[in-house]
């Protein structure tokens, strides 16, 4: 299978993530910033784990609101060894390097830890010869979730929904909500949907499976089934309503991954691609004097402004 593209991330979109990490880690009056000053310094960013890298385009937007050139060396997705690669090189004013080096840094290791999470339960899939879509969940971190989705697609994983509006997913909550049958609740999600989303319908039981794809749901998402039952319950599904698209989902790790495959599943959700995905461990060595070399980026003038 081949992977998609990634998609081209909007610089006001990035701006604004940068400036908000920026200002969270920062004080308006640094002091550490008059050890460092405004000279002209180079700097190395390296990886120091093993994994997939990704989060350049954020560590990037992080140096450029710092008047600071980021030139990567390896691309997107590339297969970290652990034994300090160097992953990018930097040019720019002493404080702007240090100022972004931790909020550059965390985006690094939280976007490769996610990407890292979702290239090994892809991994695990396609060991098992299973070809269906490995995904994550709407569990991810407030602030973080764009960079977080991003990542997911870094790794070779589906992002699932990006928010409440791009699906219309009827949960436990709202079946105990709305009080109605099954296909009373599917005909409401229809309307409510409109013509181009979705409907989803979690499911806990082989019965009300078989009943939501009865009543036209698009997406049968059975939750917390043991993968005995979910196997059953999805055959029975597509026995009869083929086009209806099985999602497992609930608890599912890398451990137990293999259990939910089958043929008739069609998506495997995983919170923990986010949720307990560990951070890789990224560092930022500014360079001696004695190799700062000449200025290969430019003149000083460059400076005067942040690049473009």
């Amino acid at each position: 299978m081949e992977p998609r593209p990634l998609p081209v991330l909007p610089p006001p979109t990035l701006r604004l993530l940068a400036l908000h990490w920026l200002q969270e880690d920062s004080t308006p009056f640094d002091p550490t910033s008059a050890l460092s000053g405004q000279a002209p310094a180079r700097a190395q960013l390296l990886s120091k784990a093993s994994g997939v890298l990704a989060g350049l385009p954020f560590a990037e937007a992080v140096f450029r609101e710092l008047r600071c050139h980021f030139r990567p060396l390896l691309p997107e997705g590339s297969a970290l060894t652990g034994s300090r690669s160097v992953v990018a090189e930097l040019y720019g004013p002493a404080w702007g390097l240090l100022a972004g080096e931790r909020p550059a840094l965390n985006c690094l290791g939280r976007c490769s830890g996610v990407a890292s999470m979702a290239a090994a339960a892809n991994g695990v899939a396609r060991q098992q010869g299973w070809t269906g879509l490995v995904a994550g969940t709407r569990k991810t971190t407030p602030g973080f979730r764009l960079a977080e989705k991003y990542a997911l697609m870094v790794g070779g994983a589906q992002e699932h929904r990006w928010g409440t509006d791009a699906l219309l997913l009827v949960k436990d909550n709202h079946v105990v909500l709305h009080g109605g049958g099954v296909e009373e609740l599917v005909s409401a999600a229809r309307s409510a949907a409109g013509f181009w989303r979705r409907v989803s319908i979690e499911v806990s039981s082989e019965a009300a499976a078989v009943a939501a794809a009865a009543a036209g749901a698009d997406i049968v998402l059975m939750d917390n089934f043991s993968p005995e039952a979910l196997h059953k319950a999805a055959a029975a599904v597509k026995a009869s309503w083929p086009h209806v698209l099985v999602e497992a989902s609930g608890g599912i790790t890398l451990s137990s991954l293999p259990h939910f495959l089958g043929p008739h599943i069609d998506v495997v959700s995983m919170g923990c691609l986010t949720h307990s995905a560990p951070a890789l461990d990224f560092a930022l060595k500014v360079l001696p004097h004695s190799e700062q070399g000449g200025d290969e980026w430019g003149a000083m003038e460059a400076w005067e402004q942040p690049p473009p």
